[in-house]
């Protein structure tokens, strides 16, 4: 599952299902820290622009649900509804080389924002299969 604090019922079901199965579950969980440049006391917000811009998607996969003929990887995020560049320019550690080397800030932002975009795609994709491995 990947999960962040933007969606604690997500965060919980996650946590729930995995303690559930009856095999090894791994939980990735986006989590701010200092060198971000955020103010800590608004870090909800931060995370919750970092899945409102794709770059962290949150999804559970649970196999089990392949035995009731359903796909396993249930995508919790909704569409994009800010840009990647909102995002990471919201955050000390992009602002930063921005301000150093505007050129080559465009040129990683130009980058980033097309493989954040294909990452999510690729969730929508895999998350609109038939658990048959073809799509609905």
């Amino acid at each position: 599952a990947k999960v962040s604090m933007s969606n604690p019922a997500q965060c919980v079901k996650a946590f729930l299902e995995a303690e559930a199965y009856d095999g090894p579950s791994i939980i990735l969980a986006y989590s701010h820290c200092i060198a971000h440049g955020i103010n800590m006391t608004t870090a909800v917000d931060e995370c919750k622009k970092a899945v409102n811009s794709g770059h962290w998607p949150l999804f559970r996969y649970d196999p089990r649900l392949s035995e009731e003929g359903k796909n396993p990887l249930q995508l919790d995020s909704k569409d994009p509804s800010i840009s990647f560049e909102d995002y990471a320019y919201g955050e000390n550690r992009f602002r930063v080389l921005k301000k150093a080397q505007p050129e080559v800030a465009e040129r990683l932002m130009t980058q980033a924002t097309k493989e954040t975009a294909a990452r999510f795609d690729l969730y929508k994709k895999l998350a609109d299969m038939d658990p048959d491995c073809g799509t609905k």
